[in-house]
């Protein structure tokens, strides 16, 4: 990496806590999150999700498995 920028970012205690629990179980810091998603911004021009105000419906977990094993077959 050539060079490195120091970004500051405010967020709400209770939010950054819950987020460093995930990123703690896939052997992330928050920083390493943020060069992951500044990576897709770059690699997609673009945000990596959509952002809406049209709430989706959330699958179950029943319903995901059933997704992933008819796109995956049958673990």
């Amino acid at each position: 990496m050539a060079g490195s920028t120091l970004f500051r970012a405010r967020v709400p205690t209770e939010r950054l806590k819950r987020a460093e629990k995930v990123f703690a179980r896939l052997g992330m810091k928050p920083s390493d999150a943020f060069n992951i998603f500044l990576a897709q911004v770059e690699l997609r021009n673009d945000l990596p999700f959509a952002v809406t105000t049209t709430v989706d419906r959330l699958v179950t977990t029943g319903e995901q498995g059933k997704t992933w094993e008819n796109a995956l077959g049958e673990y």
